[in-house]
């Protein structure tokens, strides 16, 4: 029940970066929006972790801002999967990529919040 909550919640996150952020465009169905969320938890649990291990020199020179760079990129990596499988994602630049990202980190952690999550 976890699973399918926080999907829901991922999923939500993502509707609202796209209706904040002009550079987002989404223009697929509530079942593309959820596949989208279950694609950006498997990157987040897959490549995530590897991607951070390997830039963790940037992570600690800059106290962690790399962090945010990272998030994009994972970001990124899903709106690219989403468009080969012609779910209906698609970003204008790394700008909207990135503001994109910092609007779905604090979209699902406010929803994690209010739902009780982990």
């Amino acid at each position: 029940m976890a699973f399918v909550i926080k999907t829901l919640v991922t999923a939500l996150a993502v509707w609202v970066a796209v209706q904040l952020v002009s550079g987002l465009e989404f223009t697929g169905s509530f079942v593309a929006l959820l596949a989208i969320a279950v694609i950006l938890g498997v990157v987040n649990a897959l490549a995530r972790p590897i991607v951070t291990l390997f830039s963790l020199p940037l992570v600690l020179l800059t106290l962690g801002v790399f962090l945010l760079v990272i998030n994009a990129l994972m970001f990124a990596l899903t709106i690219w999967i989403s468009g080969a499988v012609d779910l209906g994602l698609s970003s204008t630049g790394f700008g909207a990529t990135l503001l994109g990202s910092l609007i779905v980190s604090v979209v699902s952690w406010i929803g994690e919040v209010v739902l009780g999550g982990e």
